[in-house]
């Protein structure tokens, strides 16, 4: 009759799956830090419209290695912010007007939309969170911080987005607003504009407060009317 094999004996095969889970799952989390790291690049205009992207250089810049920052660069390119140059490689996508526009009418449609749903479906949380950003948004203009002025206006539309509570509009929105930034960064840089941006941000936040969706979709018009004004303007 063969022993009858004790718990410990099992046990150190029962951990080796875990393991490889481990393992597996450390992988996409260098590709997506790479992904982070170059999109705000891009976004923030530290990697400049039209520049050529050397996957070894960027590699030793953000401390991953080359798969990643290659991966990371193919994501990019899908979400057309990046491209590929035949004899140049990957470079920044440069900043073509008429896709800025075409871009606009899309956020025309989907996030008057979204800041009407917002008005009917935030809850405290949402509000809260708005409120916040205007205020951290309200010194960067003080301490004139462009870069946290940007990022904090996606972080304003990112909580409308959530507070409209429709995942696949959310989606949509991300990536528009993710591609929308560098022009915010790259157009809008005397402190009127940031002054009014913040203007038009407070009738958006103080239409979803009252729970008024006709007020709140007529309020973000006005402010992406006036990114495209601005854009036009000054690109």
């Amino acid at each position: 009759m063969k022993a009858r094999r004790s718990s410990a004996d099992i046990a150190p095969r029962r951990r080796r799956p875990d393991e490889s889970v481990r393992q597996r799952s450390a992988k996409p989390s260098l590709r997506d830090t790479a992904y982070e790291a170059i999109k705000r690049r891009i976004m923030t205009c530290v990697f400049r419209p039209g520049q050529a992207i050397n996957e070894l250089q960027v590699a030793a810049l953000i401390g991953v290695g080359r798969t990643p920052v290659h991966q990371a660069l193919d994501r990019l390119r899908l979400e057309n912010m990046v491209e590929v140059i035949p004899r140049k490689g990957v470079i920044v996508k440069p900043i073509d007007l008429h896709e800025v526009l075409q871009m606009v009418e899309v956020r025309l449609i989907n996030e008057t939309h979204c800041a009407r749903l917002a008005a009917e479906r935030a809850d405290e949380n949402h509000i809260k969170r708005l409120g916040e950003i205007f205020a951290r948004a309200q010194k960067a203009i003080s301490d004139r911080n462009v870069r946290e002025m940007m990022v904090l206006d996606g972080n304003f539309h990112g909580v409308l987005a959530s507070a409209a509570r429709n995942d696949e509009l959310a989606q949509i929105l991300r990536k528009l607003n993710e591609r929308s930034l560098r022009f915010w960064f790259i157009s809008f840089t005397s402190p009127d504009h940031h002054n009014s941006f913040q203007e038009q941000h407070s009738a958006i936040l103080d239409a979803v407060q009252r729970r008024d969706p006709a007020a709140a979709a007529a309020a973000m018009q006005a402010h992406i009317e006036a990114f495209r004004a601005s854009v036009t303007q000054r690109l």
